[in-house]
């Protein structure tokens, strides 16, 4: 398992904030981010970098974002804000063929994209994914301040999920709710459905729409935040992961 996951107290990474923008290698970027293992020193930050189509101008981008909606990925991402925490090289984010692509060239690196439009007191979020290697997972109750849950599944047939805490600039910290091996994931492949509803503090997820854990979180008393997704690397590498869509929608 990642060693991110076996961190109970902390896991350090710095987080550097920006607005997204839009399609192949090079467009605007965007910065958006068991045995116990000692804290460990900070990893050297990498920038992500977010790339897509054009910016579209003014008049193009739209006034009002629904607060339930499909993103298939196949325009732009001007309501996604990314960021990285963990390797020595930022990954390559991308949309391509209606999806978006995340190319992670160094071992040990965390993504993260979140939906900046709206907050939900209650939310369920669910994306179809795809890879081989590293993990990939979904993020509901985010918010810079107070914290957020994370759900992954990991290519070693291994789940985690975390409540993950923002203790200051550039230092956040994990705490596992739940993790371990899988039955229903299988070794080497991240080819899935997951998905994640929070409804203040009740939480369930889910893989391949069969109710996998609905653990208890009351003790860490997030009412509502952000959604978003996450991807990372583990020791092989290159590693590609990909989001076909991403679903959100009224519980």
């Amino acid at each position: 398992m990642n060693s991110k996951y076996i961190l109970i107290v902390s896991f350090i990474g710095i987080l550097f904030l920006s607005a997204c923008s839009a399609s192949t290698p090079a467009p605007a970027q965007t910065v958006l981010p068991t045995p116990i293992a000692p804290p460990q020193t900070p990893p050297k930050t990498a920038t992500a970098t977010l790339t897509s189509t054009p910016v579209p101008t003014a008049s193009e981008v739209p006034t009002v974002i629904p607060m339930y909606f499909s993103e298939e990925f196949n325009t732009d991402l001007n309501a996604w804000e990314s960021f990285q925490t963990g390797g020595t090289n930022p990954p390559i984010v991308k949309l391509e063929n209606e999806s978006l692509r995340i190319d992670f060239s160094t071992a040990d690196t965390w993504f993260y994209a979140v939906h900046t439009a709206h907050e939900y007191s209650n939310v369920s979020i669910s994306a179809s994914v795809n890879g081989l290697s590293g993990s990939v997972g979904l993020v509901c109750n985010y918010s810079e301040e107070n914290g957020w849950y994370e759900f992954n599944i990991a290519s070693d047939r291994t789940y985690s999920i975390l409540f993950g805490q923002r203790l200051a600039d550039g230092v956040a910290k994990y705490v596992p709710i739940a993790n371990g091996a899988a039955d229903i994931l299988e070794s080497g492949s991240l080819n899935y459905e997951i998905g994640l509803m929070c409804d203040e503090n009740n939480l369930k997820v889910f893989i391949n729409g069969i109710l996998f854990r609905s653990p208890d979180i009351t003790r860490y008393d997030l009412s509502g935040g952000k959604i978003g997704v996450t991807a990372s690397s583990y020791k092989e590498i290159p590693a590609i992961i990909l989001f076909n869509w991403v679903k959100v929608s009224e519980q």
